[in-house]
């Protein structure tokens, strides 16, 4: 996501993200992957909803694991994807109905990515 495309809302960018992961995990660029993770870490941080937080914290950590110079860790991306779907889908409770749906997409995919790394 280039800055000028970058989405302007949650509903938006959370749009984006699911329709990337539609895609697989290999057909994301890494550098599109390390924009996107700081893109929700930006908007989660300016919610001001703590129990976004760690999510905010687990997404830090994913950054974490694809920034490695020794090569990726793809079981530990894997472990980290899971917890971000689990939480994702935890959130999705308290979200906004309109919002709901695609939370609970998301978190889907993300633990379906998770297994297919965890294989």
């Amino acid at each position: 996501m280039s800055e000028k495309n970058a989405p302007q809302s949650g509903a938006e960018l959370l749009a984006a993200t699911v329709h990337a992961l539609h895609g697989g995990l290999t057909s994301l660029p890494l550098s599109t992957a390390h924009t996107n993770i700081d893109t929700w870490q930006e908007t989660l941080q300016q919610s001001g909803i703590p129990e976004l937080q760690d999510i905010d914290r687990e997404l830090g950590n994913l950054q974490t694991l694809l920034s490695n110079t020794d090569g990726i860790d793809g079981v530990a991306v894997g472990d980290s994807l899971d917890m971000l779907g689990t939480q994702t889908l935890q959130a999705a409770v308290h979200a906004t109905p309109d919002s709901q749906a695609a939370l609970r997409a998301l978190g889907d995919l993300l633990l379906q990515h998770s297994s297919k790394l965890k294989e």
